[in-house]
């Protein structure tokens, strides 16, 4: 079934209003009717749907899916992406003017964006990086002594060497 003219302005109407009433009477229906009309509209079915298809169409604009944060990560990395700074300068006898200046994000910016890329796409260790670890654990391994019987614990960590920044981050 077709909406009628009335019936989409209701659903545009009670997404901004969020009262039947008031929809019903701004999409054109009588003073009158408005109440009993809009409450009528509700219960109808093919209103229903339009209405979740309408706000799951305004839910998906609002909302950022993953491939447009990863474009949007991607073209902050390549210096694709603008930013607005006010810039203060003089001008002579202690006056001063600002003004409104586009610059390339910093690459500060940029380095914190390819940080984030890198997280969603981790770096695969090579054959020969794993099996050279494997070895020196199990050179590690074979050094300890299990002669004496004690309770000890030794733990052998890799990791300190691997996936580490600049600033110590994992």
């Amino acid at each position: 079934m077709k909406l009628s003219i009335k019936q989409k302005r209701f659903i545009d109407e009670y997404i901004i209003t969020g009262n039947a009433s008031e929809a019903a009477r701004r999409a054109g229906y009588s003073v009158k009717t408005a109440n009993r009309m809009g409450a009528e509209n509700l219960s109808k079915p093919v209103i229903q749907r339009a209405l979740a298809d309408r706000l799951k169409e305004l839910d998906s604009k609002k909302t950022a899916d993953v491939k447009e944060v990863l474009e949007f990560l991607t073209s902050t990395l390549r210096g694709e992406i603008t930013d607005e700074n006010i810039v203060v300068e003089g001008v002579g006898d202690g006056m001063s003017e600002a003004r409104r200046m586009e610059t390339r994000v910093a690459s500060k910016d940029r380095l914190k964006a390819a940080k984030l890329l890198l997280k969603r796409y981790p770096r695969q260790l090579d054959e020969d990086e794993q099996v050279a670890r494997i070895k020196k654990l199990a050179s590690e391994a074979g050094k300890l002594d299990t002669s004496n019987d004690t309770d000890d614990v030794i733990i052998v960590d890799d990791w300190s060497e691997v996936g580490e920044d600049a600033e110590g981050e994992t």
